[in-house]
């Protein structure tokens, strides 16, 4: 039997003709503008830490080359946790296979335009509160941060004057300058604590290292000092979720903790922390720890300089954010679980560490740590000449707050029942100490 089928030739030829462009269709800057916008715009904006600006095709063009490269290479937007433990993280800057696909083609096909795009505004760099109102602003009074040299850890000291404990459910740091912040960190510093213990208040103050490192000996960690909130390049603004809070107890102190480095201009810096008040007693108190080795001593020329620390739990709590923070060396770093019943578990991996890039890793769902568990934090660093960030590869280097200095600190924030106490685990440096050097338990950054 033969079957005779009718169709419309014509129809059937502009079908066949149509096929390689339906497949081959050129993808345009129309096209990978919603992933610029979400990815990139944030920090590629006047004024943010982004070299150049995303914000519209002439913008954007000159650099398609560039931006194919960092995205093939998995360099930009900046995330240094691997794919296996990146999916625990909520925060991920990383791109999507079908994303950097996208981005590939546009360039590929001639990075072209397409068609007109209406206007739309870039992803503006926030020049308000991103939280809204704060209930409390700290604003550093003008700090003339120098066009050339080094500039030296500065602090603030500022009393709360609360009548009573408060529950912080979020602190939002506004920068200014950004250009010129390393970092800022804001911390609690407790009555009766040595921390800065002779600093004046309410002015900058350049601390020496002895004097913020002194401390008494029966002074537990979270009565000396407690870490509110911190700046680093790529922050963003994340509240501890619903029915969390840290506590700031009456009679305490905040500190601000600033790294400036100059840039080639003079320019004044008046940044601001925001403070939001809970509204009520929170189900559970956040808690900022720092488990660090202060036993470095990385050898002239070693590649993998290994050094360790470790947190051990004294009761229940949930882990819900990890930040690895090393200086120009830091190579690698891995955080690592050891639960009660045996079980371990890698948390983090970020196996190529950017100093650039200080990154909160903010689990999607608490990982429980109950008591008689222990977190790991493995650090490896690169003294070699193959470091091209390597400041002088023939030194031995040693901890200290300047970048061609070295620190390992695995920052973490839990949470516990909050009418318990703050001394819920026990810090330690694991590292074996190095002849000639001190093994005392250090933290900052």
């Amino acid at each position: 039997m033969i079957l005779i089928v009718r169709i419309n030739v014509t129809a059937f030829f502009m079908m066949l003709l149509a096929l390689p462009s339906m497949a081959m269709a050129a993808v345009t800057y129309a096209d990978v503008k919603p992933i610029l916008r979400e990815r990139c715009e944030g920090c590629h904006q006047a004024g943010e830490i982004g070299p150049m600006a995303f914000g519209t095709f002439r913008q954007t063009r000159p650099w398609a080359k560039a931006i194919r490269q960092a995205v093939m290479e998995r360099t930009m937007p900046p995330w240094h946790a691997d794919e296996e433990t990146s999916r625990r993280i909520r925060n991920s800057r990383a791109l999507t296979g079908s994303e950097i696909e996208a981005i590939v083609k546009w360039v590929d096909g001639g990075a072209v335009e397409g068609s007109a795009l209406k206007a739309v505004a870039a992803a503006a760099r926030p020049t308000g509160w991103q939280l809204g109102k704060p209930d409390l602003v700290i604003r550093v009074p003008g700090y003339k941060v120098p066009a050339q040299g080094t500039v030296q850890y500065t602090f603030l000291v500022t009393p709360t004057n609360f009548t009573g404990d408060r529950w912080i459910a979020a602190a939002e740091w506004k920068i200014d300058q950004r250009a010129v912040v390393h970092h800022m960190n804001a911390f609690v510093r407790p009555p009766g604590s040595s921390y800065l213990k002779t600093a004046p208040v309410n002015q900058l103050y350049v601390a020496t290292k002895d004097e913020r490192l002194a401390r008494r000996d029966d002074e537990k960690e979270v009565d000396r000092r407690e870490l509110l909130i911190g700046y680093e390049p790529g922050y963003q603004p994340a509240p501890w979720g619903e029915g969390r809070a840290k506590l700031i107890r009456k009679g305490s102190d905040v500190v601000f903790e600033i790294h400036y480095t100059a840039n080639g201009a003079d320019v004044e810096d008046y940044s601001e922390l925001g403070i939001y008040f809970a509204k009520q007693t929170p189900k559970e108190r956040v808690l900022s720890l720092a488990p660090a080795d202060s036993k470095l001593a990385i050898p002239p020329h070693h590649a993998r300089y290994p050094s360790s620390a470790r947190a051990t739990f004294t009761r229940d709590v949930k882990l819900i954010s990890m930040q690895p923070h090393m200086h120009l060396r830091g190579k690698d770093f891995d955080i690592r679980a050891t639960y009660a019943d045996g079980r371990t578990d890698a948390l983090l991996r970020v196996p190529r560490y950017d100093f650039r890039w200080q990154t909160t890793y903010f689990l999607a769902e608490p990982i429980v740590m109950s008591r008689g568990s222990s977190m790991d934090f493995l650090a490896h660093f690169d003294n070699s000449a193959n470091n091209k960030f390597n400041p002088d590869p023939s030194k031995t280097v040693y901890w200290g707050d300047q970048s061609w200095e070295e620190m390992n600190i695995g920052f973490i924030e839990v949470a516990f029942p909050a009418e318990a106490d703050g001394n819920v685990a026990v810090l330690s440096d694991t590292s074996k100490p190095a002849p000639g050097t001190a093994s005392g338990k250090l933290v900052g950054r």
